[in-house]
């Protein structure tokens, strides 16, 4: 059997921490050329661009902000260039503050919203694009069952999130009609940087509160990710996908 995702082209956003890395990382192992974007640490791009080659795969970094619409266009052309045009887009990038909604300043809440967001328009228009004129493609949005369920998350991340859902769920009307396919997972509490930006009180509860018995691991669910935006998964469409380690509801 072929890998999962042999001969794709993918890029994902925030791929040098986390969830992010662990998608570069399986995705190349499966087959995927990779290219990838992230903020701020140059150190952590070539690791993960190092794990992307390992695999046999070619990998390009890009530092620059999610919320550039100008840059991403720019990357977007030079990845078609190099590689030809990506058919493969997780929207994976997020920040989330701790903050009450009493308290939440204006510059946070611009913040977290512009960043979870509008990246969605920044990042997915230019790749959206290209999809269309082949008429083919697949993207996958990470989202969080924050947007889905009352949790004790931030207002601000929950409903960035929960706009993530409204985008996956109205643009995959519109993409179907170009062969593009646009789901969602709507991940629980992973062992990451932003997993542990949640409150203290929500973490200590985790454990008992959720069936597995432990935080998710990055990898856990980039496996799942490589399957969701393979040519194996053709029927899906529209859906969002909650992963979070069996949460009572």
């Amino acid at each position: 059997m072929t890998l999962l995702l042999e001969g794709k082209r993918a890029f994902i956003s925030g791929g040098t921490r986390g969830i992010g890395a662990a998608l570069c990382e399986v995705f190349a192992r499966e087959g995927a050329d990779v290219a990838f974007n992230y903020h701020s640490s140059d150190s952590l791009a070539e690791e993960v661009k190092k794990k992307i080659e390992a695999h046999g795969r070619r990998a390009l970094s890009y530092k620059i902000s999610v919320t550039d619409r100008y840059g991403m266009k720019h990357i977007a052309r030079e990845i078609k260039d190099s590689w030809g045009a990506i058919n493969v887009l997780v929207n994976n990038a997020a920040v989330n503050k701790p903050d009450n909604f009493a308290t939440t300043t204006d510059k946070s809440w611009d913040w977290v919203v512009d960043t979870n967001v509008n990246s969605l328009f920044a990042v997915t228009k230019p790749f959206y694009k290209q999809m269309i004129r082949q008429k083919e493609g697949n993207i996958l949005n990470i989202t969080s069952v924050g947007a889905i369920r009352s949790l004790p998350t931030s207002v601000h991340y929950a409903t960035s999130k929960a706009a993530m859902i409204g985008f996956t769920k109205c643009l995959s009307r519109e993409a179907a009609n170009f062969g593009i396919t646009v789901n969602a997972i709507a991940a629980g509490i992973f062992d990451t940087d932003l997993g542990q930006t949640l409150p203290a009180r929500l973490l200590q509860m985790h454990d008992f509160w959720v069936s597995k018995g432990r935080l998710g691991k990055p990898s856990e669910l980039a496996e799942f990710a490589a399957f969701m935006t393979s040519d194996r998964n053709s029927f899906m469409n529209g859906e969002i996908i909650i992963v979070d380690g069996g949460a009572v509801t």
